[in-house]
C-alpha cells in the first residue's frame, strides 16, 4: 500500500510505539507543550528556523492538525511523547516529496536530551516510512555542528552523502546542512513481539 493509497487507513497505524516513545497525531492542546521545544534557543539552534514566540507555536500546532485532515497526505507531522505519559516532548516529521521519498526532522525538548528518545522515535518513524508507507528513500539535512542528531541516523543506518552549503537561513545567518539517506532496501524488517 503507498503512501497516497493510505488515506484513511492511516489512523489505523498511527499512533506509533516504539520501546520509549509514542509517535501520535498532534492536538490543539499541545500547543504549550511545543511551545516548550519550539520556543527554546537550546533546541533550535539546531533546527532549520529561528525560535518561535507562544502563538507561532500554537499556529504550528493548529496547521499541523489541518494538514493532517487532508488527503492523501503530504506529511505525517507526529507529536513524540514518553510510552507512560501523553505529555508532548518532541515531534517527528515525515514529509513526502518526489516518487516514494520523505525528509525526515525531528527534535526533542532539551531536558530529555541523552535519553534515546531521538533514536527511538526515529525508528519508528522509519518502520512507518518502510513499511505501511512503502517508501523507498528518506533524507535527513542535519545542522554540521549537531552531533547527538548525527549520531542519531548513524546509528540507525544512514549514509553521510555530503554537505548542502548555505542550506537554511536560521538565527540570523546561513548555515550548512550535512545530508544523510536511508533506502528501503537498507532498512532492516520490524522486529514482531
Amino acid at each position: 500500500m503507498s503512501a497516497h493509497e493510505l488515506d484513511d487507513a492511516d489512523t489505523a497505524v498511527i499512533p506509533l510505539a516504539g520501546q520509549l516513545t509514542r509517535l501520535r497525531e498532534f492536538r490543539s492542546s499541545d500547543g504549550v507543550d511545543a511551545f516548550a521545544i519550539v520556543g527554546d534557543d537550546r533546541v533550535t539552534q539546531f533546527l532549520s528556523f529561528d525560535s518561535r514566540s507562544r502563538e507561532a507555536a500554537q499556529s504550528m500546532i493548529d496547521g499541523a492538525v489541518e494538514r493532517a485532515r487532508v488527503m492523501p497526505r503530504n506529511e505525517y507531522y507526529l507529536g513524540m511523547t514518553q510510552l507512560e505519559d501523553d505529555r508532548l516532548i518532541g515531534f517527528c516529521r515525515l514529509g513526502l516529496t518526489g516518487v516514494r521519498a520523505a525528509q525526515l526532522g525531528y527534535a526533542v525538548i532539551a531536558e530529555h536530551w541523552g535519553k534515546g528518545y531521538a533514536t527511538d522515535a526515529v525508528r519508528s518513524a522509519l518502520d512507518f516510512a518502510f513499511g505501511p508507507l512503502d517508501l523507498h528513500r528518506i533524507t535527513a539535512a542535519i545542522g554540521p555542528d549537531n552531533a547527538a542528531s548525527q549520531g542519531v541516523v548513524e546509528r540507525l543506518g544512514f549514509t553521510r552523502e555530503g554537505v548542502l552549503r548555505d542550506h537554511v537561513f536560521t538565527n540570523g545567518a546561513w548555515r550548512d546542512s550535512v545530508l544523510y539517506s536511508i533506502l528501503a532496501g537498507e532498512w532492516p524488517e520490524p522486529k514482531s513481539d
